[in-house]
């Protein structure tokens, strides 16, 4: 059974990265959704992959996939990806940039914090590696946002 802290914490993962898309402007929403739509499923095939490999525990006794990894799926990794793509989508090195930042916050500093707060922790993996993992994805989101944007372009003029 999830403790009451995880309960809140799922929920505020899922519900403030999605709130935030109110502000990201409806045509931004409309550019961006097919790419951040297509991280969310490749995010979710690698927590599969993750938590069959073990490389993270979550404390709560009883593991449930639903529970435990989704909420990191579903939660952040859309709204996160439409608004780097926003800010920098055009500019390789900005959205580069973008990503190790926030990429690296979470592996070196808020899994840490997760860590203290009995929520979750890594297992058979070690920080840099846990880099690696959540990091080479930002290559795949940008080159199916620039993928989009090329068919959308052929398709325009043809």
């Amino acid at each position: 059974m999830a403790t009451r802290r995880h309960k809140v914490f799922n929920l505020s993962i899922i519900l403030i990265p999605w709130l935030s898309l109110l502000f990201i402007g409806k045509r931004s929403l409309r550019r961006y959704s097919l790419a951040g739509i297509f991280i969310v499923i490749f995010e979710i095939i690698n927590h599969l992959y993750g938590h069959k490999r073990h490389w993270w525990k979550f404390y709560d006794k009883r593991k449930s996939f639903i529970r435990d990894e989704l909420p990191f799926s579903v939660g952040p990794y859309m709204p996160l990806s439409m608004w780097i793509l926003k800010y920098s989508y055009g500019n390789f090195k900005k959205y580069v940039l973008l990503n190790v930042v926030s990429d690296g916050l979470f592996a070196f500093l808020f899994i840490d914090i997760l860590k203290k707060f009995k929520i979750i922790s890594l297992n058979r993996i070690n920080h840099l590696q846990f880099f690696a993992y959540l990091h080479y994805k930002a290559y795949i989101l940008y080159g199916i946002q620039y993928l989009y944007e090329k068919i959308k372009r052929y398709t325009l003029f043809y």
